[in-house]
């Protein structure tokens, strides 16, 4: 079968191009929308700023970083879902710093558990503190 033809019209006119608006313009008074770039919320920068602190000489590949954003995405889930359930099972409606350091204590092993408490219990008391 042999290829198709391609017809040039350019030079017939069309009934209804009299009717067509000019070049740049919207039909029936639309204008034109801006697509808005839809914004991903990451921890790339929090992860970023600690990495700094520990190790300053040290940078991170995209992908490390992929890996490490989803590592902390995550953990809040899980945290998240436990508290909800630790909150639901003790009949109480809201999830407070409580409920969080039992789930701490049951989510992460050992000694990071331990660490975590305190780090927590001195961000709470700092934050109190400034109110």
């Amino acid at each position: 079968m042999p290829p198709k033809s391609i017809n040039n019209n350019n030079n017939k006119v069309r009934a209804d191009s009299a009717s067509s608006p000019e070049p740049g313009t919207r039909p029936h008074g639309k204008a034109r929308r801006r697509h808005h770039r839809n914004r991903k919320e990451t921890y790339n920068s929090y992860i970023y700023k600690v990495l700094k602190q520990v190790h300053p000489d040290v940078g991170i590949s995209s992908k490390a970083m992929n890996i490490m954003n989803s590592f902390v995405n995550d953990v809040f889930e899980r945290m998240a879902g436990e508290a909800s359930r630790l909150a639901h099972y003790n009949k109480k409606q809201t999830v407070s710093s409580r409920e969080i350091q039992t789930v701490v204590r049951l989510l992460l092993p050992g000694e990071l558990a331990k660490h975590a408490v305190s780090e927590g219990t001195k961000a709470v008391t700092k934050y109190t503190s400034t109110k």
